[in-house]
Parts: C-alpha cells; sequence; structure tokens
C-alpha cells in the first residue's frame, strides 16, 4: 500500500508561483511512476504532469514550459514547481502513483492517489 500526501496548495495572484510536494509512503516510490493531475469545478480530471522512475518527463501542453515535475528518491518525494500561474490553473490538484516505471498522462492507469490540494490563482 502506498499513502500520498500532498502540500504547499494555497492561494496566489496571477503571475505568482508555487511548489507543490508529495510525500510518499512505501519502499516502491523510487520504482514507481508518479503523475499530478488537476480537477476543477464542474470539470473533468486532467494530467497535468508525470515522472517516469528514471526521471524522463511529460506535460500537458497548457502547462509546458510554466510547470516543472521532478522527484527527489531519497525523500520519497515527487513535486510539482508551477510558475507563472494563471486564473485558469485553478483546481484541486491530485498526486499519483502508479505500479510501473514508465509515465502515464492518462489517470485510469494510476493505481494509488493523494487527498488533493487546492490551488486557487485570482486575476
Amino acid at each position: 500500500q502506498v499513502q500520498l500526501i500532498e502540500s504547499g496548495g494555497g492561494l496566489v495572484q496571477a503571475g505568482d508561483s508555487l511548489r507543490l510536494s508529495c510525500a510518499a509512503s512505501g519502499r516502491t516510490f523510487s520504482s514507481s511512476a508518479m503523475g499530478w493531475f488537476r480537477q476543477a469545478p464542474g470539470k473533468e480530471r486532467e494530467f497535468v504532469a508525470t515522472i517516469s522512475r528514471d526521471a524522463s518527463t511529460a506535460y500537458a501542453d497548457s502547462v509546458k514550459g510554466r510547470f516543472t515535475i521532478s522527484r527527489d528518491n531519497a525523500k520519497n518525494t515527487v513535486y510539482l514547481q508551477m510558475n507563472s500561474l494563471k486564473p485558469e490553473d485553478t483546481a484541486v490538484y491530485y498526486c499519483a502513483a502508479r505500479q510501473g516505471p514508465t509515465w502515464s498522462q492518462n489517470y485510469r492507469f494510476y493505481d494509488y492517489w493523494g487527498q488533493g490540494i487546492q490551488v486557487t490563482v485570482s486575476s
């Protein structure tokens, strides 16, 4: 079993930055691909970023160039650095882990989820 706990969300203004953290329990973190997803009110969950075991990454077009996903296997933590935030980035952000080394943009391929954390960007 893997538990994921997100932190670092909050209320910011457009153009500001935030860094989300996701601390994972369990011994399989270093061998797991990780992802960040988000869900805004009235919208479906959408892919944001993902990182594989060997730290290769992929991003949604809407965040490419503004967000950076990274991982620290020694700390069992994955990060999402969010720069130049826009009001349309407002959502609940979820950290997810999948039992496999390669990344995926499909939320159905993730096995464990955090409780979610609110990010609100005001204009």
